[in-house]
Order: structure tokens, then C-alpha cells, then sequence
């Protein structure tokens, strides 16, 4: 009679062993290790907040929060000066396949003068309009390249 109790003991510390990793309270999660473009997309996101600028129906008027996003990020890449952004510009939905395409780069142009205004080369921001062709309306992305 006693070997049963020492039997289901032994049981379920290996049972418990052999199932998922014990989690202890608090413990820090294992971090990826990122090299290269991912590493350097991390800490631009990390740093600045966002990549994504919003702006307002058929406007490609840059609000205070835009030009908070834009500041952290033009101080990004003063800092690494090999890094080349592309700045996708998006249309309305509503809009005309041409206008649509028109709105995009005028986003993405007035996102680019802002960062070179602020003391980014202007040979490190490259632009695309990508009208209604792709989702994103309303807004201008700003994507790490290289």
C-alpha cells in the first residue's frame, strides 16, 4: 500500500516535467535577436513611436501629431545616416483613381519636406504614391529600405 502513493507522487512530478516550460511569476520572456534591416525597423519603431502619419479627407496638411512623429523621426535618422526611407503617400477612397494618385504624392511630399526641414538629406527619403491602389487611405507610411 505505501508504494502507491510514492508511485502517483512520481507520476506527477513527471508528468509536470515533461509538459509545457514552468513559467515563474515575473520572469522576462526569451527576446528574438534581430540583425540587419529588422533590427534597425525595431529601433526606428521603438524610438519614434509610429510610422504611420494620418491626415485629414483630401488634405495633405501635416497636424501636430504628424509633426511630433515626424520630429523623433527625422532625430532617427540624422543619427543613421545610412539608412534610406520610402515614404508611401495614400489617396481617399472616395477619390478618382488619378486624384487618389495625386492626394498619395502630395502626402508623401509634404512628409518628406518636413523631414528634410528638419535636417534629414533629402537623398535619404525616397517617395511613393500609392493613390487607392493598395489600403492605407488617408495617410503616408514611412518604411526603412535599407
Amino acid at each position: 500500500m505505501r508504494t502507491l502513493p510514492i508511485f502517483a507522487a512520481l507520476v506527477l512530478t513527471l508528468s509536470g516535467a515533461a509538459g509545457a516550460q514552468v513559467r515563474r511569476p515575473g520572469a522576462r520572456q526569451p527576446v528574438p535577436v534581430l540583425t540587419g534591416i529588422d533590427a534597425l525597423r525595431a529601433d526606428f519603431l521603438a524610438r519614434t513611436g509610429s510610422n504611420i502619419l494620418y491626415f485629414g479627407v483630401n488634405s495633405a496638411g501635416l497636424g501636430a501629431p504628424a509633426r511630433a512623429v515626424l520630429g523623433a523621426q527625422a532625430a532617427w535618422l540624422r543619427r543613421q545616416p545610412a539608412v534610406v526611407v520610402q515614404v508611401e503617400g495614400y489617396g481617399d477612397p472616395g477619390d478618382s483613381r488619378d486624384h487618389a494618385l495625386a492626394m498619395g504624392a502630395r502626402r508623401a511630399q509634404a512628409v518628406r519636406d518636413y523631414l528634410v526641414l528638419l535636417g534629414v538629406p533629402s537623398a535619404q527619403v525616397a517617395l511613393t504614391s500609392w493613390g487607392k491602389t493598395r489600403p492605407g487611405a488617408g495617410r503616408a507610411i514611412v518604411v526603412l529600405v535599407r
